[in-house]
This record gives C-alpha cells, structure tokens and sequence, in this order.
C-alpha cells in the first residue's frame, strides 16, 4: 500500500522546509504552512522567482506564534506575529492577482530583508486564513495560506525517479547535468512512496491517514525548481526534461495540489493529523492525461 514518506512545511513562503514528523491539516494547508510572506511595496507577493537567496532562508516557528529566522551572513531575526486584533496594521497584498489583507510584521523585519536582499520588502503575516479566499473553479467557497494556489502539494517517490532517469538520458556522458534531483527541488507538503510512476495524475480522491482530500489539479511548475534549495544557485533541469516529457498543453505538470475535505459533524479548523507511515488509499479515480496533447 503506498505509505507517506515525507512532510514539509514552509512557514515563510519561498523559504526552507521543515520537515516534521506529523503535522496537523486545516482548511487551508498544514498547520503553519506558508502562513508568512514577503510583499513588494505595491503588494506582489516575493519568492525564489525573483529571489532564489530566499531558499537560504531558515525559519523557526517559537512557541508564542513568532518565528526565528536565519540566514548566512546576517543576525538572527526574531519576529513577534502580527495580529489585526491587537490593532496590527494590515498590507494590501496580492498572490496570483488573488488581494486579500495580511498583518505587518513591521520595521525590523522590513530592513532586515532588505539588507539580505537587497530589495524594498515587507514581511506579512496572514493572521486569519479565512481572508484569502481559493480559486472558485476547483475550490468553491474554500480558502487557502500564502500558497500559490491551493492547500497542500503532493508528489511520488516513484514519479520523482522516473523524471530523474528522463534527466539522466537527456543528459548522457554529463554526470553533472544528468544528476537526480531531490524532491525538496518542488517543495511538496505530502511525498508518496510506494505508488508506479505518474499513478498520481489519475486520482480525484483520496484519504491519507484519517485525512481524505479532493485532489482537484495538476501543479504546473516554474523557474523555482530549478534552483538548488541548499545553495541558491539555478541550473537548467528540471524545466528541460518536463519540457520533453510531461508538457500538458501549456504547462510543465509534475505533482498534484489538494484541497481538504471536512469531515461530516467535524467542529474547529482541524481536520485531522498527518503522520509519516500513514497508508495512502486511493477513494476515487478518473483517467490519466496524456504528456503531449
């Protein structure tokens, strides 16, 4: 039976995983996940897109809701979480032209970024999830954090090294440019193991320990895999070899995106926990796309 093997969660958006050994599920993520972010001054959300540093970015959540955040080079920074109801001001920001409002981490953290990347930013905090409403054509009535688009990412094991044997025979003679790639390169929340490759692009649901989900889109990948998230440093792979082999009309497709579903009579925003070993079963599937068309 295929098994959970890994959990990530990425407290400050575009910033380094943490990797727990369990992690309770909410409405719009994993409990802490990409619940903090970077805004330029017009409000665009910031990442590795335009900033690839920020994967060397460490943060530690602290017991009382604030974060402890690392970099090489620059002193730690402490940060008390913001709250609009402690009269916090509030950012107008965007992601993916989705505007919601986000508390201020303030002045401090403002030029501590600054000073790291060299850029005019505001850390915010999404205090309440329920301000960011998720894309009502696969998750109506939903909401989400700071990720991109929807709840929670999930990827395979098996599907990993399948495009990394596409990587190393798209690249022969080169043990540099053909060398697998991690999967910490597309910074799932959930990672499979025991499943064939690509099995993944045919569910519609499915439960994960006590946890089901809605699996209702395939990730479409960009620039951000690229980069080596224990350097910062960019390559080409794994653009390239999805580029050859899992185009999907206009898109770069590895993982699915997931939306939680409430169980029946459930009260509070925990729908259940996650634990590394709970078996994956597959509740409903539908056919399997086809690369290419």
């Amino acid at each position: 039976m295929p098994r959970l093997s890994a959990l990530y969660v990425h407290p400050l958006k575009s910033a380094r995983r943490l990797s727990p050994a369990s992690a309770p599920v909410e409405p719009w993520g994993l409990a802490g996940d990409r619940r903090w972010m970077l805004a330029a001054r017009d409000g665009r959300f910031v990442s590795q897109r335009d900033h690839p540093r920020l994967a060397l970015v460490r943060v530690e959540p602290r017991p009382d809701g604030g974060l402890l955040i690392t970099a090489p080079g620059a002193e730690p920074l402490h940060v008390d979480a913001p709250s609009a109801e402690r009269g916090d001001p509030l950012a107008d920001v965007h992601v993916w032209g989705t505007p919601f409002q986000a508390a201020e981490a303030g002045k401090e953290a403002d030029v501590w970024f600054a000073e790291l990347l060299d850029a005019d930013l505001r850390l915010v905090h999404l205090d309440d999830p329920r301000r960011r409403p998720s894309d009502p054509e696969y998750a109506p009535g939903g909401t989400v954090s700071m990720a991109d688009g929807f709840p929670l990412l999930l990827t395979t094991t098996a599907s990993l090294d399948a495009l990394n044997a596409h990587i190393a025979a798209d690249h022969p003679g080169d043990p540099v440019a053909g060398a697998p790639l991690p999967m910490a390169r597309f910074r799932p929340n959930l990672v499979v193991d025991g499943t064939e490759p690509w099995a993944e692009d045919g569910w519609r649901r499915i439960r994960v320990g006590e946890v089901a989900f809605r699996v209702v889109k395939p990730c479409t990948r960009c620039v951000v895999t690229t980069t080596d998230q224990e350097t910062g440093v960019r390559g080409a792979e794994p653009l390239r070899a999805l580029g050859r082999h899992r185009r999907f009309g206009k898109g770069l497709v590895f993982g699915q995106n997931l939306v939680p579903e409430r169980p029946p009579g459930r009260i509070g925003d925990v729908l259940g926990t996650l634990h590394l070993g709970d078996p994956v079963t597959v509740l409903e599937e539908g056919p399997r796309p086809v690369p290419g068309r």
